[in-house]
């Protein structure tokens, strides 16, 4: 029985045209973009991936229209900057993905050749273990985070008893701005959905425990 290979869903921010060319090429070839990218990540070494040229982000005014599907605005155009959407094993960072599309246009276009060299198996073995085993404890950190950190309140914080809640403060404590503040970044670095583990609505409810702790007390 084959164990079902689990994927993730990776927006990799682009030109317009690094995405048309990208895609064209993935049809000429009968593949999806994901097929292409892991096509060069699986044979190119990453150290040669990591340092060929990124394409880069969109330039100001590069924009893509959409028409919404679904919600209150359905059929309504929206204009945003382009991007290209793919699923692949998880564990890989965006940037890398987008330089070894990158390498992939570049072969396309023979202004790169690859030399084929013989590996050692075990080493490739031992790198996908490596990987594997970063993606396992990425996960787990993942979990840790979520067990340990608060649950967001489902009506919105809306007393200084619920805003020392979120921050972690004991109900009748009166920290002072410094310490909120303090306490406030460290759990940002930990909730921004920038974040690898973060969280959208826990970073909302840290912001509004903030806005309600720094009003004078009375």
């Amino acid at each position: 029985m084959t164990a079902k290979v689990h994927k993730a869903s990776y927006t990799i921010p682009c030109s317009s045209s690094f995405r048309d060319s990208a895609e064209n090429l993935a049809a000429r070839r009968s593949v999806n973009v994901g097929d292409l990218a892991r096509s060069i990540l699986l044979t190119v070494p990453y150290e040669v991936i990591r340092d060929a040229p990124d394409p880069g982000g969109p330039e100001d005014g590069d924009r893509e229209e959409r028409v919404l599907k679904s919600g209150p605005s359905q059929g309504r155009v929206w204009r945003r900057k382009p991007r290209l959407q793919l699923r692949m094993t998880p564990g890989y960072d965006p940037i890398i993905i987008r330089r070894a599309l990158g390498l992939a246009l570049a072969i396309d276009r023979g202004d790169y050749t690859l030399q084929v060299q013989k590996v050692d198996r075990r080493i490739l073995d031992e790198q996908e273990e490596n990987r594997l085993t970063k993606e396992a404890e990425t996960e787990r950190l993942k979990a840790l985070v979520s067990e340990l950190s608060f649950d967001p309140l489902l009506t919105g914080i809306r007393t200084r008893g619920e805003a020392l809640h979120v921050l972690g403060f004991p109900p009748t404590t009166r920290p002072d701005g410094e310490t909120i503040q303090a306490r406030y970044r460290a759990l940002a670095a930990i909730h921004h959905p920038d974040n690898e583990f973060g969280d959208h609505q826990r970073m909302s409810q840290l912001n509004a425990a903030r806005e309600i702790l720094s009003r004078p007390y009375v």
